[in-house]
């Protein structure tokens, strides 16, 4: 589960491999041996990767669906936007 959630997450945000372990200042074969699921990541790595991303640990674990947006410091009528038009997208 952890394998696919990387590599789905990695692929959403059109990130090579490459680009994905620059991001996470590990090599590229870190990054390929997650999603070939030869390595887990560690714990510390973890953390940094559910970060990177905006999800929770739980997410990448495969114990959580649940995803998240990073809204920090919008104010509640950008929030009350941003969500508005997550309804629009889900109600259709």
């Amino acid at each position: 589960m952890l394998n696919s959630r990387i590599k789905g997450l990695r692929i959403s945000y059109g990130l090579s491999q490459v680009e994905l372990a620059a991001a996470l200042n590990v090599s590229k074969q870190s990054v390929s041996n997650w999603e070939n699921d030869n390595i887990q990541p560690s714990i510390e790595m973890l953390i940094k990767i559910a970060s990177y991303f905006h999800v929770s640990t739980d997410y990448l674990l495969g114990l959580d669906d649940k995803e998240y947006l990073q809204i920090s410091g919008l104010t509640t009528e950008q929030k009350a936007h941003i969500q508005s038009i997550i309804d629009d997208i889900i109600n259709k």
